[in-house]
């Protein structure tokens, strides 16, 4: 029905245009009203805090109380970085952790970037499934990914090919950069860019219709706004809050 924690996972993706703009501030905490067909369905967030020589980036998502009653939603995504000075970015991916219940769907799953050798191990908790997969350098898991796209300078018109590792994959992605748009929510009006990645994967960016997302046509590039079509209408996830 709903799938509101892979809504608010739309478009996690490294980017590789040509120049830097700049960048989201941390610690950074973001807070969202989820809607579907336009009825208050649960809430969500995406945070971004320093811990010592890590970065860690969480995204939670959980439905309301009277939707829980049929169709409970409790999604918790996390990725972990390791500083990297010598990189553009905050840092590198090390630890990437999925934790899914949508319905009867359940989820466990744990990659962790082992990127000086060039590999990457999957796990699913729930199968007991443990393997190793070869990945390139210049890659991201879908959450720190989208931090990453942030950073970049986004030209309408344009687009850019990203690699995900997502679902036992690498997944080369194209995300197009569609319009400028002026966008009004509850928490004012925003000049906005509005994205929609073109997506493949099986996994969490597997989607019935389009993903669209808007981003602040500023210096911080933030999600006020992110849309994907479900099985019944579209869920919606409207910034209203946080500190950013």
């Amino acid at each position: 029905m709903l799938k509101i924690g892979a809504s608010l996972l739309l478009v996690f993706l490294l980017l590789i245009p040509s120049s830097h703009a700049a960048s989201f501030n941390i610690p950074e905490k973001l807070i969202y009203d989820l809607t579907w067909t336009g009825i208050k369905a649960g809430a969500a967030s995406l945070e971004v805090v320093e811990e010592g020589d890590t970065i860690k980036i969480t995204s939670v998502a959980q439905s309301a109380k009277y939707i829980s009653a049929f169709y409970k939603v409790d999604d918790r995504v996390v990725s972990i970085l390791a500083k990297d000075t010598s990189s553009a970015f905050i840092g590198k991916p090390s630890n990437y952790i999925l934790k899914i219940r949508e319905g009867r769907h359940r989820r466990d799953r744990e990659i962790i970037f082992h990127k000086e050798f060039g590999r990457a191990t999957y796990i699913d908790h729930l199968e007991n499934i443990k393997k190793e997969y070869t990945i390139p350098n210049n890659i991201f898991d879908p959450l720190s990914g989208f931090y990453f796209l942030r950073t970049f300078d986004l030209k309408v018109g344009n687009s850019v090919f990203v690699d995900i590792f997502d679902s036992k994959k690498v997944w080369n992605v194209e995300v197009q950069v569609l319009k400028k748009e002026k966008l009004e929510i509850p928490l004012g009006t925003f000049d906005t860019i509005l994205i929609k990645p073109i997506l493949k994967s099986d996994g969490i960016f597997h989607r019935k219709g389009d993903v669209l997302i808007w981003l602040t046509d500023d210096k911080k590039r933030i999600p006020v706004m992110m849309q994907t079509k479900v099985v019944v209408g579209y869920v919606t996830a409207t910034l209203v809050g946080g500190k950013y």
